[in-house]
């Protein structure tokens, strides 16, 4: 176990962890919210602390940032735990665990990460991602403090509830975040994720503001999160707070954990797709392969496609290494 940052002391051995906005107070032998966290005596630790449950070479399209890196490797951990408790959760035989019900994990350093990571010259950093990273922010922010001295970029794979002062120390050191936003609806958030909206738009905005490559993903679930109308308030939120060239991923859903309702229909991607083009000039499908086109990089100028994507094969045939659409000289941000 590794002592946590950012919590405070209270009487009795008990604990105020101060992390991320459920700002739980937690007695002594006891976890907080997330599983992962326990007071042990009036000490806070990090129980997840290199306790990695997932560890691979993925495309960086898989994350999915496709304006980061595109068709590059990176290198992807991930440990067990999660401050939200998404009902339609797809990794959560790791994230809704505390380390006594894991099926499997193994201890590793952040050296071990670097190093491993370093054998591979085809991958441009690290990704903190499977389950949600603030919730092993010590080994996270450890394991990124080292890649950055090494030259490898860092990725944070996130849900985007985490307090301001951690988020402004971890942006000092990450190149790129993908923001889950599971619904434009507080109230969705409420039901759902045991969790509220509020503090995701904040972290969304403040991380835009640092100009940290950023984008976004909404996964679409059927009869819940699917309002026409609120989503065109999200992607409207999205162009005016934000700008209209952050990436945005449309992803469809399929039952997973307790949440058993029907797929999303294909048509309804492809119908909020539009929608959302109609104010942002990057909008992607996810878990719709059969959907031609729907993952490609189109010039928002001159509408050629600059970067083609099947299968996790990324192929920049339009684009300049400075980010300019060769046919127009458009300029598409692309790290």
């Amino acid at each position: 176990m590794h002592e946590a940052k950012f919590y405070n002391k209270g009487k009795s051995n008990t604990v105020k962890c101060v992390l991320c906005p459920h700002r739980c107070i937690i007695k002594d032998g006891k976890y907080g919210k997330c599983k992962a966290r326990l007071n042990k005596a009036g000490v806070l630790y990090s129980e997840n602390y290199g306790r990695v449950t997932g560890l691979s070479y993925d495309p960086v399209e898989k994350k999915p940032l496709y304006h980061f890196y595109p068709g590059r490797q990176i290198q992807s951990v991930g440990t067990y735990g999660c401050n939200l408790h998404c009902e339609f959760c797809q990794n959560y035989h790791i994230s809704q665990v505390c380390i006594k019900d894991l099926l499997s994990s193994r201890y590793m350093s952040p050296e071990d990460i670097i190093l491993l990571t370093l054998k591979n010259n085809t991958c441009c950093g690290i990704s903190y991602t499977y389950n949600e990273p603030a919730t092993w922010y010590e080994y996270m922010m450890n394991i990124a403090v080292q890649a950055k001295k090494a030259g490898m970029a860092n990725a944070v794979v996130s849900n985007g509830y985490i307090n301001p002062e951690p988020l402004e120390m971890l942006m000092d050191i990450t190149d790129a975040f993908n923001i889950d936003l599971k619904a434009f609806d507080d109230d969705f958030y409420r039901k759902f994720t045991g969790s509220t909206l509020k503090p995701v738009k904040r972290t969304i905005k403040t991380i835009a503001e640092r100009n940290i490559h950023l984008e976004i993903t909404n996964l679409i679930l059927p009869g819940l999160n699917d309002d026409v109308q609120t989503f065109e308030r999200f992607t409207q939120w999205v162009a005016d707070e934000l700008g209209p060239d952050i990436p945005l991923h449309i992803n469809r859903y399929f039952p997973s954990y307790k949440m058993t309702i029907d797929p999303t229909p294909i048509e309804k991607i492809t119908m909020l797709r539009k929608k959302a083009m109609d104010k942002l000039n990057f909008v992607y499908c996810g878990n719709v392969s059969s959907l031609y086109g729907s993952s490609d990089t189109i010039c928002p100028k001159c509408k050629n496609t600059v970067i083609q994507r099947a299968d996790y094969k990324t192929f920049t045939k339009g684009i300049d290494n400075k980010g300019n659409c060769i046919h127009c000289n458009y300029r598409i941000t692309i790290c």
